[in-house]
């Protein structure tokens, strides 16, 4: 019960720093929480941690920060391109929006392709 706690306080922690910098439609999703910014799905929560969609154009960000990939089976390389938000860029306005933005545009060039 404990780790539901701590899930949901930081679920809640989240949402209210991504609502200071965009409109954000959050969606319950196999244990976690992905989030759509003008309808285009560019975040996650997985097992208390928040993640952002990446391409070339912004995977070097987070490894710049030393941020790991989403990897919902750890013995397996995932095929989704999220990557860890750093807590400095969450706790950060400016940052966060910038962030945020960038993974926008990964999401919105990725549903491009699918067409």
């Amino acid at each position: 019960m404990r780790r539901r706690r701590e899930h949901d306080a930081f679920t809640q922690h989240v949402l209210e720093r991504l609502a200071r910098v965009a409109s954000i439609q959050p969606k319950s999703m196999f244990g976690g929480v992905g989030f759509y910014v003008e309808g285009s799905f560019c975040a996650l929560i997985a097992d208390g941690r928040l993640f952002f969609k990446v391409d070339d154009a912004n995977r070097s960000d987070f490894e710049k920060a030393g941020m790991e990939p989403f990897q919902p089976f750890p013995d397996k390389p995932s095929k989704l391109l999220y990557f860890e938000v750093p807590e400095r860029v969450l706790a950060d306005d400016a940052r966060l929006k910038t962030w945020l933005d960038k993974s926008l545009a990964v999401a919105r060039r990725a549903a491009k392709k699918k067409r």
